[in-house]
């Protein structure tokens, strides 16, 4: 049996990552062969600590090895003022690219576009377009996507795979093919959506005057699609994003504490709102017992629905202006499903305690706390959305806390005004 064979990269990226006494040694003295490799693999925290902790020259040898989107996203890790040294330091191509990157916002179409294209026209030969492709490989050691213009107006583009099946002497425009086109300052949000309703392999990104300023590929929306899935769930954990496995405890204190406190505070709000019931609760002690399987279920409900309406958002699917429908079928939903989650747990109170009052007024507790989950699942991630925080990690508080507290004053009010 062949034993597994360990990437000496990983190994290296393990010990920048969780050695932060030996990190800045071992990575500068590591083979510029896979120093990028390496610089690429960390997270984002990392690598803004170590880019700020290198020379410019030394930076400029890492980013003389990327691509020019990956570039730009190192440069952006650096203050502005060190940031503008190290562009003019640039050789003059990449430094070209960096500074046209650099003047867009990192968070629309423009911040994720590649500057991997030509433009040729319409009239030029097949052979006169190759010889520019090659040119282009040779430069950046990439195939360039090559856009076709017409009276300097983009008409389309040519599939490099097309070069070799036609005739040198061919006009490019033979070849023509349709491409669609967004504008520079559409969101990222809005790329991915325009990806997943249009499928294609690649758009055009064009600005304010309707000229081609580069290419986004659908390899770039995937990567975000992950970063995005990434965030989405360390947002309903109530985890910073920047946070990673290799982060020290201070990082970690820094990132969670904030949310574990509004938790806290909350938490105290629910207890207070059993405390008002204590005479119930001691009276009929089987209530305690019961007590964290309605204030469970609420939560796994209200999640469930959260979850769904988060998605919907992404998507452009559902927003304020057409969310009733989206609210009847969460309250349909939630209504029968507490049904039929009443009807088993009345039916295990009956068998294990044989108290029909207790298995009445936990059914009830069931039903209305299911609605409530529908309720506050459905309405509170549009609201923080239309006040511009993040559905996912700002609505789950006020989820959780609802189905805590009235879920709690239901089972509990209903149990004070019937077995008193």
């Amino acid at each position: 049996m062949k034993k597994s064979q360990i990437n000496p990269i990983e190994i290296i990226t393990h010990k920048i990552s969780f050695y932060p006494k030996e990190r800045m040694s071992v990575f500068s003295n590591l083979p510029n062969s896979i120093k990028t490799d390496v610089f690429l693999r960390l997270t984002p925290r990392l690598k803004s600590e170590i880019i700020n902790k290198l020379s410019n020259q030394e930076i400029i040898k890492i980013l003389e090895t990327m691509d020019p989107d990956k570039a730009t996203a190192v440069v952006r890790l650096l203050p502005k003022k060190r940031r503008t040294q190290v562009i003019n330091l640039l050789d003059e191509d990449l430094k070209n690219s960096v500074e046209i990157l650099t003047k867009f916002d990192s968070k629309t179409a423009a911040g994720i576009m590649s500057l991997d294209y030509i433009q040729v026209a319409e009239s030029d030969k097949i052979s006169l377009v190759a010889k520019r492709c090659q040119k282009h490989e040779k430069q950046t050691g990439r195939l360039p996507t090559v856009i076709l213009m017409k009276k300097n107006k983009f008409i389309g583009y040519l599939p490099i795979n097309k070069l070799a099946f036609a005739k040198p002497n061919d006009m490019a425009g033979k070849y023509n093919t349709k491409i669609p086109a967004i504008k520079h300052n559409m969101s990222r949000r809005d790329v991915i959506s325009f990806f997943k309703n249009h499928p294609h392999n690649k758009v055009v990104v064009m600005d304010a005057d309707n000229d081609v300023i580069g290419i986004i590929y659908s390899d770039d929306i995937l990567r975000i699609m992950k970063e995005r899935e990434s965030s989405s769930l360390y947002s309903f954990a109530g985890v910073y994003q920047e946070e990673s496995v290799s982060d020290p405890i201070s990082v970690k204190v820094k990132f969670r504490y904030k949310w574990l406190i509004i938790n806290l505070a909350t938490a105290f709000f629910a207890s207070f709102i059993v405390g008002l019931f204590d005479g119930t609760i001691a009276k009929y002690v089987l209530l305690a017992v019961y007590m964290p399987i309605v204030a469970g279920m609420g939560g796994n409900s209200a999640t469930q629905t959260l979850a769904v309406m988060v998605r919907g958002i992404t998507l452009k699917q559902v927003s304020l202006r057409n969310f009733w429908t989206c609210l009847k079928n969460e309250l349909g939903s939630g209504f029968i499903n507490g049904v039929i989650n009443a009807l088993i747990v009345a039916a295990i109170v009956m068998i294990f305690n044989h108290d029909y009052k207790i298995a009445l007024v936990l059914s009830f507790a069931m039903i209305v706390n299911l609605l409530v989950a529908a309720f506050f699942g459905t309405i509170t991630p549009l609201i923080m959305e239309r006040l511009g925080k993040d559905p996912a990690a700002s609505a789950t508080i006020f989820i959780t806390t609802a189905t805590d507290v009235l879920g709690f004053l239901t089972f509990l009010g209903t149990a004070t005004l019937l077995l008193s």
